[in-house]
């Protein structure tokens, strides 16, 4: 298992973002060395858990509960055969392509050593909006890609590091739940009849994962 690239993206001006200057960093590349990871602080205050990398929308994205985003290439390498076209490192505006990881598979809670000093946990799956359709430009996206259920993961920084691409990945602990990041998607996107099930990962959850399902129970009560 290992970190094929470290991907950071710069401020673009696009036309598909609410963002309210209509900038995005989705747009991410490849960097040539190595890049230090650290806890951004919250949302709405901090922004990408790496150096060098723009979030702009932090209304809905960054913080410490989403400051890595990470996706596997070989989930990347069944998109590029279903669109037919190339899909590079940092495609998707992940930050981490990783290769061997079975991301959309971890467990919410699981810690993965990132290099030599680098730790992090896992907290949920990604959800598509209507920037990511748009720096895709494929239509439907949105669906297709909360159809297909592996939407990679975000991470919390435990232990600052140092990291860059060629890097192993190792999976240090794994929590003992079923709780996996697609099925966390499952149930906040298209089954919410599973939200019940996620409170077995606990306090490892992502905050607004743990808001719907009290939201949920609110009005299955009612």
């Amino acid at each position: 298992m290992k970190l094929l690239s470290v991907n950071l993206g710069r401020p673009k001006a696009v036309p598909y973002t609410d963002q309210p200057d209509g900038l995005t960093g989705i747009d991410k590349r490849p960097a040539d060395g190595p890049v230090r990871v650290t806890a951004p602080g919250p949302r709405g205050v901090g922004a990408s858990g790496l150096a060098g990398d723009a979030v702009c929308d932090t209304r809905h994205h960054g913080g410490d509960h989403q400051a890595v985003y990470a996706m596997a290439r070989e989930d990347m390498d069944e998109w590029e055969r279903e669109l037919g076209r190339p899909l590079p490192h940092g495609a998707f505006g992940e930050n981490l392509t990783t290769t061997g990881v079975d991301v959309s598979g971890a467990l919410i809670g699981e810690r993965w050593r990132v290099g030599p000093d680098l730790l992090l946990e896992v907290t949920s799956g990604r959800i598509p909006c209507r920037t990511f359709q748009g720096h895709l430009g494929e239509q439907r996206w949105v669906k297709r890609f909360t159809a297909k259920g592996a939407p990679g993961a975000y991470l919390r920084v435990i232990e600052p590091g140092e990291i860059r691409g060629g890097d192993p990945v190792e999976v240090v602990h794994r929590p003992g739940h079923e709780v996996t990041v697609a099925v966390q998607f499952r149930a906040v996107t298209t089954e919410r009849e599973l939200l019940p099930r996620l409170l077995a990962a606990g306090g490892a959850l992502h905050p607004d994962t743990l808001a719907t399902i009290r939201k949920y129970q609110e009005k299955q009560g009612s």
